[in-house]
């Protein structure tokens, strides 16, 4: 009797596959199963990422749709179903102080993130003549300055990997004026976060998807939008979800400092 082991087949000399360790991906603005940060959400966690969401209903409640009370729940649950790990928190960007309590609370209960998708905004229609001072200065708040805040705690916290932010912008000047002044602003903020931030392994872009219809559109608007598309439709959440999700897959990290167009042409 021979004392010899069998040699083992081949299968079993392998070693089991190492799973790749996830990602944490920050995306602000996502109160809504219809809107733009929902959208995104589902193309991170399809892709692999975990995620810390924010929303804010006070920013609902003003809007044409009001506040959809179990949209939270029920996005988290859905992504959850795909495999994410999924935290929501509810964030007031206008207050100074919403910025330093959501990072301590994602370094608590994520770690290091190692993307960000700035999709909040404040986003109510005035021109030059009848915007209030209340109205401008909130609008700075939530889309310049506290996008700011999150950008600067965003590269504070990075890994020496760096990461991949990308912040929503528009082209709305006329009769938007509080809304389309601070996306101008936020704009140069995210082009000098590419520059400055770049030596970090940080890349920083600015995304104008369009008009998307997320439930703010009446039917004379959508109608005379979707005339304009060369495409003859409007964009959707899916539609922005895959442009923000190769900017921040390794394959985009390349890409950095740009202000894009991906908007199916309307801008043609």
């Amino acid at each position: 009797m021979s004392l010899t082991p069998e040699p083992l087949e081949a299968e079993h000399l392998q070693a089991p596959p190492i799973e790749p360790q996830r990602k944490t991906a920050l995306v602000t603005g996502v109160g809504r199963l219809a809107g733009i940060g929902a959208g995104i959400a589902r193309q991170l966690a399809a892709d692999g990422w975990d995620l810390v969401l924010t929303y804010w209903q006070g920013f609902d409640a003003r809007m044409p749709w009001g506040i959809q009370p179990d949209d939270v729940e029920r996005l988290t649950s859905e992504l959850e179903a795909i495999g994410a790990k999924v935290i929501s928190l509810p964030a007031d960007f206008q207050d100074p102080e919403a910025v330093d309590w959501l990072m301590a609370n994602v370094a608590e209960q994520a770690g290091i993130i190692q993307g960000m998708v700035l999709s909040h905004a404040e986003s109510v229609d005035s021109g030059i003549l009848d915007t209030t001072l209340e109205s401008f200065e909130r609008h700075f708040a939530v889309n310049t300055r506290a996008s700011w805040q999150l950008i600067a705690a965003f590269a504070r916290q990075a890994a020496d990997d760096g990461g991949a932010m990308v912040a929503l912008t528009s082209d709305h000047t006329a009769f938007n004026l509080p809304y389309g002044a601070s996306k101008g602003a936020l704009d140069r903020i995210v082009i000098a976060a590419a520059r400055e931030l770049g030596p970090m392994g940080i890349s920083a872009n600015v995304l104008n998807p369009g008009p998307v219809d997320t439930g703010w559109m009446t039917r004379q608007v959508r109608e005379e939008l979707t005339r304009r598309q060369p495409g003859g439709r409007l964009g959707t959440p899916a539609d922005v979800a895959g442009m923000v999700a190769f900017l921040l897959s390794p394959a985009g990290r390349w890409v950095s400092g740009q202000r894009i167009k991906a908007d199916g042409g309307f801008s043609a």
